[in-house]
Parts: structure tokens; C-alpha cells; sequence
């Protein structure tokens, strides 16, 4: 085979394959299963509750969405989960591991250049965690601390750029999740945990001493959080935003925000605590995949 012809097959065998990675659709109808990205630890977005289970409030969602698809194929769909970590998500995406991303990913114009987002149902604060006798009040008084935060995270950047951190000298440590995030901080081994504030909230309302933590200071950021599938499937996106829009419609979207948010959350039975901010409230009015750099526009 000519050289030339060579480049021509493999090049048509790899758009082929493309394609086919990409038809989310036509892979659920085919095989019956979609595989659930999913997080071990992401507070009340996403969590295990052992022997192989996930909830939370986007493990829930991402399920209505595949529900309402395998009514659309007129089958039953068996959802596969696959644990993910802020390190791997996105790679597990693009690669075609993971067919829809359940977990706790700020929607960017960074990830949006790699991965599409499905529209917005949870708008997150940054938020700073540390112990009530820590003595931190607020960004300033981290100087000369450590702050845990979980690899393959932006926090931390978020607080090196927020000019009340301005010649603030702190030392990161990093968790490999959320959990280990958290632990750190309990033990001793970080002053203060900065992350997604519901994520710590949640960790801290399940932990054995919850009254010993708290929140401090501003908000370092406000950063929608959404579902994540593949670039170049719009027809799959299309799916799984048919069903977002038409809960948050219908009410059902609050509902749902006030299961996991507002009242108690197995397997401990706490709540997290967390009333809808107003950014939630209106991403779910007017459905949008608006990233953190548009919406601070907006503000």
C-alpha cells in the first residue's frame, strides 16, 4: 500500500473511531449501559456510601437524565459507576472511560476547551474551612499557615488571586480527595481547608466533632458546577439538558436541591445546611452552561 494511502486509511479509521466514541447515544442503545462518573467524596454533589454505591444531588440528576433517555430508546438503561478524581476526570471523559460526569467540576473556559458542560444546576462558593480555636477570621490571618486543598483543584490559586491575599506567605498541602482533604485539617496537619463551600460544610457536618469547624471570611469565588460529557456529542448533551431544563422548570430542580441540601442525607442522617444562593436560583431560571469567567462578568 502506497504510503500516501496508508495515511488516508488510518486517518478515516481514527475519525471513524472518533465518531463513534463521541455517538453517546448510540453506545447506551447499543449496549444498555452508560458508565456515571462519579466522586467518593464531593460533599452532598457526590459521594459513596460503600459496597460499590453512589448518591448526592448530581449522582441523582445524572440518573433522571438517564431514565428519561432510556424512555426515549424505550429501554432500560443499567447505569456502571466509575470513581473519578479532580486529577483524572477529564482525561476518563475524553478518553471515553466515563460517559457522563457526575462529580463536582466548576464549568471554565480552561476544561470547556476539552470537555462540553451540561447547563448549570448548583452554583458554588469557595469558602475557607478551618476549626473554631484556630484563631483564623478571615484570608489574612492564614499567613504563615498550612492550607489543605485537594490535588487537581483550582482553590488554592483562587486564594493566591484574591488581593486580600496579597503577601500572604502560607504552605499548600494537598489531599487526594476531598476526604483526605478534610482529614488534614482535623488532624492537625492543615490550620484551614479551602474548597467548594458545600463540600466542606458537608465533610465537616458528618465528622465527629462538627461544632469545631466553621467558615471564614468571603466568598473567594463564585463558580458554577455541572455535569460533564464529551466535546462534539450535542445530540447526547441535548439529552441530558432536556432533562435539567425541565426540572428546573417545573420546580422540581428545588425540590430536588432541598432533598440534599436542606434536610438529612444518609448514612448519617446530617444536613448539610445550605440554603439555594442566588445564583443557583438563577441558573435554574434561565437554563445556561455559562462558565466562571462569564458569570464573574456578570456580576
Amino acid at each position: 500500500m502506497k504510503k500516501s494511502l496508508l495515511v488516508a486509511t488510518l486517518l478515516a479509521a481514527a475519525v471513524a473511531a472518533q465518531a463513534q466514541t463521541t455517538d453517546t447515544l448510540k453506545k447506551i442503545k447499543d449496549t444498555g449501559t452508560v458508565v456515571m462518573g462519579v466522586r467518593s467524596s464531593s460533599g452532598a454533589l457526590s459521594y459513596t456510601l460503600g459496597d460499590g454505591k453512589y448518591t448526592g444531588f448530581h449522582v441523582e440528576l445524572c440518573q433522571r437524565a438517564i431514565d428519561d433517555i432510556g424512555k426515549q430508546l424505550g429501554k432500560k438503561i443499567e447505569v456502571k459507576y466509575q470513581e473519578v478524581t479532580s486529577a483524572n476526570r477529564i482525561p476518563l471523559v475524553q478518553n471515553g472511560t466515563v460517559d457522563i460526569e457526575c462529580g463536582s467540576t466548576t464549568n471554565n473556559e480552561a476544561r470547556a476547551k476539552d470537555v462540553a458542560f451540561a447547563h448549570t444546576a448548583y452554583v458554588e462558593e469557595v469558602r475557607i474551612l478551618t476549626k473554631v480555636n484556630s484563631g483564623i477570621k478571615d484570608i489574612k490571618d492564614l499567613n504563615g499557615k498550612s492550607v489543605a486543598t485537594t490535588t487537581g483543584t483550582t482553590s488554592v490559586q483562587l486564594l493566591r488571586k484574591n488581593e486580600r491575599a496579597a503577601g500572604l506567605d502560607f504552605k499548600e498541602v494537598f489531599g487526594k480527595d476531598h476526604a483526605d482533604s478534610f482529614q488534614l485539617l482535623e488532624s492537625g496537619r492543615a490550620d484551614a481547608f479551602v474548597m467548594d463551600g458545600q463540600i466542606v460544610m458537608g465533610l465537616a457536618s458528618k465528622s465527629k466533632t462538627p461544632a469545631e469547624f466553621h467558615t471564614v471570611g468571603p466568598a473567594l469565588s463564585v463558580e458554577p458546577i455541572a455535569i460533564m460529557v464529551r466535546k462534539d456529542d450535542p445530540a447526547f448533551l441535548a439529552a441530558v439538558n432536556k432533562t435539567i431544563d425541565g426540572m428546573e422548570k417545573s420546580g422540581e430542580m428545588a425540590k430536588l436541591y432541598d432533598k440534599w441540601f436542606m434536610q438529612p442525607i444518609p448514612p448519617t442522617n446530617t444536613k448539610v445546611g445550605l440554603p439555594a444562593s442566588e445564583y443557583t436560583k438563577a441558573a435554574w431560571a434561565n437554563p445556561n452552561s455559562m462558565t466562571t469567567e462569564q458569570l464573574a462578568a456578570k456580576k
